[in-house]
């Protein structure tokens, strides 16, 4: 995580997998999630991640913040196995306001949850 203060946290449950081929025989899988992000409230995003013990994603999300406002996200990371049917994330998002930030956090396959904290460099 990049120096600086915890912004937030995050706090998803996985709500559907989609599996598809990839690039050079990988194996894709869309990950749909909903839940609470710190100062940004209710969140729904997509990670489309590369399949396997290490590998890349993006994430795309939106936001609906309590003043009625829509806060829209992009971002792309690396996983890391960390665990039996865990993976450990790091990312950067960028929003549509050109905030950026740094994200960790942890996917459990098991629960179907992604929960982590991010803080703003930007």
């Amino acid at each position: 995580m990049a120096a600086g203060q915890q912004s937030g946290e995050f706090s998803f449950k996985i709500t559907s997998l989609l599996f598809s081929p990839g690039p050079a025989n990988s194996l894709l899988v869309q990950a749909n999630c909903e839940g609470p992000v710190t100062g940004f409230g209710a969140t729904l995003g997509t990670g489309t991640f590369v399949v396997g013990k290490s590998g890349t994603f993006s994430w795309c999300a939106a936001s609906y913040l309590d003043n009625g406002d829509i806060f829209t996200s992009n971002g792309q990371g690396t996983t890391e196995s960390s665990g039996r049917h865990k993976w450990r994330t790091q990312f950067g998002v960028q929003g549509a306001d050109g905030r950026t930030f740094s994200c960790e956090g942890e996917i459990d396959l098991a629960a179907r949850t992604w929960n982590g904290k991010f803080v703003e460099r930007s």
